[in-house]
């Protein structure tokens, strides 16, 4: 559900440290298979492929690189938040790249990946560099049903990044999801939602509908509501990543850097100099993004 970034900038200068061994082929996993395909130009990056999917791609030597695009984008909005650790509950596990990216530039954060293959977490934690717990934390479980069973206000950010096929099942869209994904994070927190979809993009219009209901119908004039994209998935020339953004309405005496602004000039001029340029919709903009489109209805995952 991702596209590859164009960029080859060198690898980090820190020695290499490659597993002695990573498969050759699929590998059985719970729900179909696993595949760790080496970059033929730079042998410490590898792509995980679930069910011949690309799901994650890593640099080995260097637990800061991003290669999807829409990850380099959620971090790019992850940066308006406040220095220091984070707590970041990650929908969506695969092969953790956003979790080791986030141990990178902010040390010390506390992090949960939840993934439905039992067998395919365990297969990462031996092939890659990963945080261990409890720094990353990795659950087999059903997204809905964690988050569900998540405390209120616990978490910084919530990432959403989970698919069945081309398509987010359902019980993790609309207002539901949405409810449940406010209820955990905390004032400032920002949920990050990987959606993908196709012209006309109507999923995403009706994602953005589902966001404000929850998120407040102001949201996107408070600068807490945005939808970031490359020109062309905007523009309706190809299917692709959408990646939403909604922060949780600060506590009214929060100190300023409490305080993200998704309309903050930083964010889109971090996201116009990515190797893959990519539009960011704030305030007006996000709201007329999302139009008429009607919220997506749907009840909070049991």
């Amino acid at each position: 559900m991702a596209r590859r970034s164009t960029r080859r900038r060198p690898s980090s200068s820190a020695p290499l440290t490659l597993p002695a061994e990573l498969p050759a082929g699929p590998v059985p996993i719970s729900t179909g298979t696993a595949e760790v395909v080496r970059d033929p130009d730079f042998p410490q990056r590898v792509t995980l492929h679930v069910n011949g999917v690309p799901s994650s791609s890593l640099d080995l030597a260097d637990p800061g690189f991003l290669d999807f695009e829409y990850m380099q984008q959620m971090a790019a909005v992850m940066a308006l938040l406040p220095a220091g650790p984070l707590r970041v509950l990650h929908l969506g596990a695969a092969g953790s790249a956003l979790a080791r990216h986030v141990e990178h530039e902010r040390p010390g954060s506390r992090q949960l990946g939840v993934d439905l293959d039992a067998r395919l977490l365990e297969l990462v934690r031996e092939w890659f560099a990963l945080p261990r717990s409890p720094l990353l934390r990795l659950r087999a479980d059903d997204a809905g049903r964690a988050l569900a069973g998540a405390h209120d206000a616990t978490y910084d950010v919530v990432v959403r990044d989970v698919f069945a096929g081309d398509r987010t099942p359902e019980h993790l869209v609309g207002t539901g999801f949405a409810a449940q994904a406010h209820r955990v994070l905390r004032p400032g927190g920002v949920l990050l939602v990987n959606c993908a979809d196709r012209p006309p993009l109507t999923t995403a219009r009706r994602e953005v509908a589902s966001l404000a209901e929850v998120f407040g119908r102001d949201a996107a004039a408070d600068g807490l509501l945005a939808a970031v994209a490359e020109p062309a998935v905007l523009k309706g020339r190809r299917y692709g990543n959408v990646v939403l953004a909604a922060v949780r309405r600060p506590v009214e005496d929060a100190p300023v850097d409490e305080r993200p602004d998704l309309r903050d000039p930083r964010l889109g001029r971090a996201l116009r100099t990515l190797p893959v340029p990519a539009t960011l919709l704030a305030g007006e903009d996000a709201t007329a993004f999302a139009g008429t489109a009607p919220p997506l209805d749907t009840p909070p995952s049991p």
